[in-house]
C-alpha cells in the first residue's frame, strides 16, 4: 500500500462488492486531493466562488442516520419504498463518450452486456466508455489520460483522478475543458438534485482557480484505518490497548516466528501514522501557536518514528518488505493488524467473514488526546471537454445526475444491481443478492462507471446487518476524534509541482531508519530539513497567504 497513492482494493470499495454501497471511504496519507493543483493566483479567485448548494436526497430514512461532517447512513436492510429520483430519461439519443479507469476484471463488451445495455435505455443515449484498467501499473491511466489529449480525439467526459500525477491540470482546464461554474455554483446545482445531494468536502477537490471544472465524484470521508484480526489478538484479551506500550507488550507475546506469525505488515510509513495519531498527530496542515506546520514537523510524528523503531527491534513486522498482499495473512492469522483504506475495509468486511475490527485510535501515553484523520472525501472529478458544444453541457450533466443517484433510489437500486431476475434477486429478508451474471455483467461494469460519477457513500452490507451496525459504531467513535486538513479548499502552485514527490522522498528516508540504513538521528537533522528546502516551507507560505485572504472558504 502505497503512502500517496489511493489504495487499488479501497478504489475496488468505491465500486463495492455485492450490494455494498460505497464511494469510496478516505484517501491515504498523503493522497493529492485536486485542491493543491490550482494555478496562480487560484486562492484569491476561489474566495469568491459559491459552492454548490447542499440539498440533502428525500430518500427513505436509514435504520442508522449520517451527518453532514461525513458520518456514512446505515441500512442493515434494503429499504423496501424506493424513491425515483429522475423523471425522465436524461440523454438527448446521441452517444456519450467518456475516458474511465478499473481495477478489476474487464466488463463484458456493450453487445455482450444486458446490464450496460438497459443502462443506455435508462439514460436515452449510449454510454460508450474507454476504461482502462489499472491493474498492471501505476501510470497506464496517466499514459491513456495523456494520449487522448495529445491526440486531440478527446471524450465527451475525462475522469481527473487525484492520485495518478497528471501534469499542468490548471493550464490543461483552461485549455481544453468548459468551465462548469454558471452551471453548479450555489443554486444553480439544484437543477441537478443527486448532484445537490454531494457533500461540500467532495465539491473542494473540483475546484480550481475559483472555478468548478467538473462533476465531484464523492468517496466516503472515512480515511485510513487500523483493521485488526480479532481472533489473533484473544490470547491477550482481545484488541483493546491501554497504552503504545501495552501494544507492544501483547505484540512480543503474540509473536511466533517459527509458525510465521508476525503483528504487523511491513508497511512502515502507514504504521508510522498510525502510532503518530496515538500521540495525537494533527492531519496534514494545522495552525499551531500562529503558523502553519505540516505533520512531518511535530513531535508527534517523530513520536511515530520512534515506536515504529521499537516494533522493529522487538521483531513484530512481517520480514520481508516486498510482501505483496496482506489479506492473506491477515485473514489466516499470520498478521495481527494492517493499515487499510476505510472502503477496503468495508469490502473486506462484505466479502468475507474472518472477524476483522478497526483499532480506534488510543492515548500512546497516559493524559495524551489520541486523533483520527479525515479522508478528502472525493475520488477526483469529471470535466467536459470543449469540443462539446455548450448547448449539449446540460444534457451531460443530467446523464451525470442520473450516474449520482442515492441510494434508496430506484435508479440507485438498478445502478448497483442490475435487472431483477436477470442480475439479483431478493432475499427473505429483502437483501439484494447478485447473481452469477450480475457479478459478471453488473460488478465489473459499474466499478468503471462509479470512479466518474457515483452516490455519496451509505453503508450496507447484505446479509451481514449487525456487521453493519458495527461499522457504523466504529465511525460514530473515530469521528470523535477526527481532524480534518486545514489546507483543504486552499491552493498551493508547489504542491501540485512537487508536493508528492517531496513526500515520497521522505517516507522512502523514514523507511530507511526504519530498516536500520539511516540514524534516527538523521531524520531531524537531515531528512525534515531537505524536505522543508524542497518544498515545505514554499508550500506553507503560500497556503498562509491563501488563509490570510479566507480563499476557498
Amino acid at each position: 500500500m502505497s503512502s500517496r497513492n489511493l489504495n487499488r482494493r479501497g478504489f475496488l470499495g468505491a465500486a463495492g462488492a455485492a450490494g455494498l454501497t460505497v464511494a469510496g471511504g478516505g484517501t491515504l496519507t498523503a493522497c493529492s486531493s485536486g485542491e493543491g493543483a490550482a494555478g496562480g493566483g487560484g486562492a484569491e479567485a476561489s474566495a469568491k466562488l459559491k459552492l454548490p448548494t447542499y440539498v440533502a436526497a428525500s430518500v427513505p430514512a436509514p435504520d442508522l442516520p449520517g451527518n453532514a461532517d461525513g458520518l456514512d447512513p446505515a441500512y442493515v436492510r434494503y429499504p423496501k419504498d424506493l424513491v425515483r429520483s429522475v423523471a425522465a430519461a436524461p440523454g438527448d439519443g446521441k452517444p456519450v463518450t467518456v475516458l474511465t479507469e478499473t481495477f478489476t476484471t474487464a466488463a463484458p463488451a456493450m453487445n455482450r452486456n444486458a446490464y450496460w445495455q438497459e443502462l443506455n435505455k435508462r439514460l436515452g443515449s449510449e454510454l460508450r466508455m474507454t476504461i482502462v484498467n489499472g491493474l498492471g501499473a501505476d501510470d497506464v491511466y496517466r499514459a491513456k489520460f495523456n494520449a487522448t489529449i495529445a491526440g486531440g480525439d478527446m471524450h465527451d467526459l475525462m475522469w481527473f483522478p487525484p492520485n495518478q500525477g497528471l501534469k499542468n491540470v490548471p493550464a490543461l482546464l483552461q485549455a481544453k475543458f468548459h468551465d462548469l461554474t454558471p452551471y453548479l455554483s450555489g443554486d444553480a446545482v439544484k437543477k441537478y438534485p443527486n448532484l445537490a445531494n454531494i457533500p461540500d468536502f467532495a465539491w473542494r477537490t473540483a475546484v480550481l482557480g475559483g472555478k468548478i471544472w467538473g462533476v465531484a465524484v464523492p468517496y466516503g470521508r472515512m480515511g485510513q484505518v487500523y483493521v485488526a484480526n480479532e481472533d489473533f489478538w484473544k490470547p491477550v484479551g482481545g484488541v483493546r490497548f491501554d497504552s503504545a506500550q501495552d501494544f507492544l507488550d501483547k505484540g512480543k507475546e503474540l509473536l511466533d516466528t517459527k509458525r510465521k506469525k508476525y503483528v504487523l505488515e511491513p508497511a512502515y510509513t502507514n504504521h508510522i501514522l498510525q502510532f503518530a495519531m496515538w500521540h495525537g498527530l494533527q492531519n496534514r496542515w494545522a495552525v499551531n501557536g500562529g503558523k502553519l506546520t505540516y505533520m512531518f514537523e511535530t513531535d508527534e510524528y517523530f513520536a511515530g518514528i520512534e515506536f515504529a523503531l521499537k516494533c522493529q527491534e522487538a521483531k513484530l513486522f512481517w520480514p520481508d518488505p516486498n510482501l505483496p498482499t496482506t489479506l492473506e495473512k491477515i485473514e489466516g492469522g499470520f498478521l495481527g493488524v494492517h493499515v487499510q483504506s476505510f472502503p477496503g475495509f468495508l469490502d473486506d468486511s462484505n466479502m468475507y467473514d474472518w472477524p476483522a475490527k478497526v483499532v480506534v485510535p488510543f492515548a500512546a501515553e497516559p493524559g495524551m488526546t489520541p486523533t483520527w484523520h479525515f479522508g478528502y472525501g472525493s475520488v477526483g472529478f469529471t470535466a467536459i471537454n470543449n469540443t462539446v458544444p455548450k448547448d449539449r453541457i446540460e444534457t451531460l450533466l443530467q446523464v451525470m445526475n442520473y450516474l449520482c443517484a442515492p441510494f434508496g433510489s430506484e435508479e440507485r437500486l438498478f445502478l448497483d444491481n442490475g435487472l431483477p431476475g436477470t442480475h439479483h434477486s431478493r432475499s427473505k429478508d429483502g437483501d439484494v443478492v447478485l447473481n452469477t451474471k450480475g457479478n459478471a455483467e453488473v460488478l465489473t461494469t459499474r466499478q468503471a462507471i462509479t470512479f466518474f460519477g457515483n452516490s455519496p457513500q451509505t453503508l450496507y452490507l447484505p446479509g451481514k446487518p449487525e456487521v453493519t451496525r458495527g461499522v457504523h459504531a466504529t465511525e460514530v467513535e473515530l469521528m470523535k476524534i477526527a481532524k480534518a486538513d486545514a489546507s483543504a479548499g486552499y491552493f498551493s502552485d508547489t504542491y501540485a509541482d512537487k508536493g508528492p514527490s517531496s513526500s515520497d522522498e521522505l517516507y522512502q528516508s523514514v523507511k530507511d531508519i526504519i530498516a536500520g540504513r539511516k540514524p534516527l538521528s538523521s531524520y531531524k537533522k537531515e531528512i525534515l530539513p531537505k524536505w522543508q528546502r524542497a518544498a515545505g516551507d514554499a508550500m506553507r507560505r503560500e497556503y498562509e497567504k491563501a488563509m490570510e485572504k479566507g480563499a476557498g472558504k
